[in-house]
């Protein structure tokens, strides 16, 4: 039998029970919850200090409030005038350490912009635009550059552009190549100062780039400038930067690829005026080819019969002119998936717009169909064949248009049976049932815009938008007059004018190499909104157009 002996706590030291207590508090959590931090890590200390004049430090000690961590350092942070040694910047919690490793000009003031290198550990919140100024000399440059930055196409003001700043002598130099030592970030309402500058002659350029290293090296980015040089003598306010998608000067193939179904898909870095595709080898097969571009026509599907090759090459023209080429590989023996399949005009809530045919889109080409193998029912009555017509698009191999005489307040399904359509590779659809109805004409109204021009001499686009931002109808003017809008669902719609300079009747991007400017849009205030079965009017009174500095 086992001896059990009793524990006697008192035997136990008290310091062993101190040691207990001590581990049991520090297991408990600390409360959770509370308002997220937001605010970013402000300067509270800094060695020498901010601005010192007559400068002689090889270190610079920058302490935080909060912890601190660099990001993207390399990108972000600048030093103007640039140095050939770079400086070396750490941070170690609260403290921001800057070795100075170049020697200094005389009597020169230098700004370190660390645009959002600096950021709070916990949250990641920026301190954006935060400068460390000082000056060799017994004076510290204080000019200043301030305005802000427009999106052209909306109008609105954008935020976390970067607003660079060269010297006249740099600007054909470092702009487009390198980053720029003189920057400032917009803030939430578009707005930007760059400080502590020095007498010069300079460029400016805002730039919303898609990555963080403030040169201007993408197709997609927005670029601004101003036409005019800044002579800077004294402090220069309500500079206006107007960001716009360059179109590119240089075509090229942004993409280019085989899909799964087998059609060769080709992106291009820019819309093109009236496009057409020629394969060049193999030679023979380009007859049997069918293209399919995109509304934007930046993009085009080739579908090919024959897929029997192992490399194609294509020529790509512009109103008959060949522009580029290019050669894809693929296995002789290589298969595809393909599925035919449609899509319908009719909204998300299975409704048909009423006074319009129902249209089809199909994923393949359709080489034909058999009406024998297609079905339409009005509220489960099979509808007669004679009374339905089904057509193929002239224009558009892929589309069709179904013709019926449709009724409001009728249920209707289309019904394709097995093999009803084949592809142009022999592809047979499987039983497809599509249901809508017509919707209510009260759903849609009647919208008349009078229009009053600033200058009948000019010419004008008025372009009006959903709610969304989408262009749905574009109209040229020269003149006063109404535009009528018919058949408009209801919901919120805005306008804008384009300043057609070139009289396209369309809007024109600009190009800052060619210090070129895009054509001024107008975007009116008023939000219009329709209501069902409404006939609306309202007017609109165009401004002058704005002078480009």
């Amino acid at each position: 039998m086992l001896n059990k002996k009793r524990v006697n706590f008192h035997n136990f030291p008290f310091s062993f029970l101190a040691l207990l207590i001590l581990f049991g508090c520090a297991a408990q959590q600390p409360p959770q919850g509370g308002p997220r931090d937001l605010t970013p890590p402000k300067l509270v200390k800094a060695i020498p200090a901010n601005k010192t004049r007559n400068f002689k430090a090889k270190e610079i000690d920058l302490e935080f409030d909060e912890f601190i961590k660099l990001t993207n350092q390399y990108q972000e942070i600048s030093m103007s005038p640039a140095m050939e040694k770079q400086p070396e910047y750490t941070s170690s919690k609260r403290i921001l350490k800057i070795k100075l490793k170049d020697s200094l000009q005389k009597n020169t003031t230098y700004v370190i912009n660390f645009g959002k290198a600096i950021q709070d550990v916990n949250e990641g919140n920026v301190l954006k635009n935060f400068t460390y100024v000082f000056s060799t000399g017994p004076h510290i440059d204080s000019l200043s550059i301030s305005g802000s930055v427009t999106n052209t196409l909306t109008q609105e003001k954008e935020k976390d552009v970067t607003v660079m700043l060269f010297t006249l002598k740099q600007d054909s130099l470092l702009f487009g190549k390198k980053k720029p030592s003189i920057f400032a970030t917009t803030d939430s309402s578009g707005n930007f100062s760059l400080n502590n500058l020095r007498e010069d002659d300079y460029r400016i350029y805002a730039l919303k780039e898609a990555s963080p290293n403030k040169i201007f090296d993408n197709d997609q980015e927005l670029i601004a400038f101003l036409k005019k040089t800044i002579h800077l003598r004294s402090d220069t306010s309500n500079v206006q930067l107007n960001l716009f998608k360059q179109i590119p000067e240089k075509f090229r193939f942004s993409e280019k690829r085989f899909d799964t179904d087998g059609k060769l898909l080709f992106v291009f870095n820019k819309a093109l005026a009236n496009p057409s595709i020629k394969v060049i080898y193999p030679a023979d097969i380009d007859k049997q080819k069918q293209v399919d571009f995109s509304k934007t026509k930046d993009t085009a599907s080739v579908y090919l019969r024959n897929m029997n090759f192992d490399s194609i090459r294509v020529a790509v023209f512009d109103n008959g002119k060949p522009i580029d080429s290019t050669s894809l590989l693929k296995g002789k023996k290589e298969s595809f998936q393909r599925s035919l399949t449609f899509q319908y005009n009719i909204n998300g809530n299975n409704l048909l717009k009423p006074g319009t045919d129902l249209k089809l889109t199909a994923s393949l080409p359709i080489e034909n169909f058999d009406n024998s193998l297609i079905t339409l029912n009005e509220d489960s009555v099979s509808v007669a064949t004679s009374d339905l017509t089904l057509q193929k698009d002239t224009g558009n191999f892929k589309k069709l248009t179904v013709k019926y005489r449709w009724r409001q307040g009728s249920k209707y399904e289309l019904i394709f049976n097995e093999a009803a359509f084949t592809s142009i590779y022999g592809d047979k659809n499987k039983r497809i049932s599509k249901k809508f109805q017509i919707d209510k004409t009260d759903n849609y109204s009647t919208l008349t815009l009078k229009v009053t021009l600033p200058d009948t001499g000019k010419a004008y686009v008025v372009e009006l938008l959903n709610e969304q931002k989408k262009v749905l109808q574009s109209d040229p003017i020269k003149r006063n007059g109404s535009i009528v809008y018919k058949n408009i669902i209801t919901g919120k719609y805005i306008f804008r004018v384009i300043y057609d300079e070139n009289k396209n009747g369309k809007w024109d991007s600009g190009n800052v190499h060619l210090r070129k400017q895009p054509e001024h849009i107008w975007v009116s205030e008023k939000i219009i909104s329709l209501r069902p079965n409404w006939e609306a009017e309202e007017a609109i009174t165009v401004p002058k157009e704005p002078i480009t500095p």
